[in-house]
């Protein structure tokens, strides 16, 4: 079958584009991460970074495979990688039941643009779906749960940042930050601080949720503030403040702790630019 230009020219775009934000990897080196951690080779983070383990692995499956071990992963090797090294970039639009090379390196992209879809294991699954349609929806675009030209060509925009500044809603070293953790995507920072730490609004605004998250978040506070940005608060042992009031920053929405799913007391720090996850420390001016 022969393959329009232009999803060709979109998807080999997309794959080979060097990073678009400090941190964020390449897509063509998150599929061959997810490719040798199917192969039981890599044990790492699906970030997208050719690092010493990925480089490792890779001599590892060419030992094994009877290819020089340079630890390269040209044409020889993807080829030895069978169905996880394929398909071929630009081969095809991208949709539900579809699983491979292309799929991984589609979830790494949709997750760095802010829309996460569960693990990044090269299958497109209705959690992918999902994603790739809030992402279209964000776009502009035809939120039909297909990867096609123009999601493709959308993806190859610079990933989001937020439009205003704020400040720290903790003065505490950050743990955890945005982006890859495992084989799936981290939405916000982590401040380990102890329990009752007192947690501040990061900026003026009103707000928008006050209450229990069933989703894991536990105890939240949200945050509207200007240029379409939500802030929010999770895993907090005390809610400050109530739906419907205005802060400004430094106020007190709540304290940390740790309800919802949370492995122990930190304040888990997320924003969203109309709806998609970005960095905060694109906004923090700390």
């Amino acid at each position: 079958m022969r393959v329009p230009a232009c999803l060709a020219a979109a998807l080999l775009a997309l794959l080979m584009a060097p990073a678009a934000a400090a941190g964020a990897g390449r897509p063509d080196v998150a599929a061959l991460q997810v490719a040798l951690r199917g192969a039981g080779l890599y044990g790492g983070s699906i970030d997208g970074v050719t690092g010493p383990g990925t480089r490792a692995a890779v001599s590892r499956f060419q030992a094994r495979n009877g290819l020089p071990a340079d630890g390269v992963a040209g044409s020889a090797t993807r080829a030895a990688l069978g169905r996880r090294g394929r398909p071929a970039l630009g081969s095809r639009s991208i949709g539900p039941g579809a699983s491979g090379w292309d799929v991984a390196a589609l979830q790494f992209a949709v997750a760095w643009h802010g829309f996460p879809s569960g693990s990044i294991d090269g299958g497109y699954g209705s959690h992918t779906q999902a994603a790739v349609r809030r992402f279209q929806s964000w776009a502009g675009l035809s939120a039909d749960g297909v990867a096609g030209p123009g999601t493709l060509r959308a993806l190859q925009g610079a990933i989001p940042r937020s439009p205003i500044w704020l400040i720290a809603p903790l003065r505490w070293r950050i743990g955890d930050v945005f982006g890859p953790r495992g084989d799936r995507f981290h939405t916000g920072v982590d401040y380990p601080a102890p329990a009752g730490t007192a947690v501040g609004a990061a900026g003026r605004g009103t707000v928008a949720f006050a209450g229990w998250d069933s989703g894991g978040y536990g105890n939240l506070v949200v945050i509207e503030h200007p240029g379409g940005v939500r802030s929010m608060y999770a895993h907090l042992s005390r809610i400050s403040v109530r739906q419907g009031a205005s802060v400004v920053a430094g106020n007190t929405v709540g304290s940390v702790g740790s309800t919802g799913i949370s492995s122990g007391p930190h304040l888990h720090f997320e924003l969203r630019l109309r709806g998609a996850a970005i960095d905060p420390l694109t906004a923090l001016n700390r």
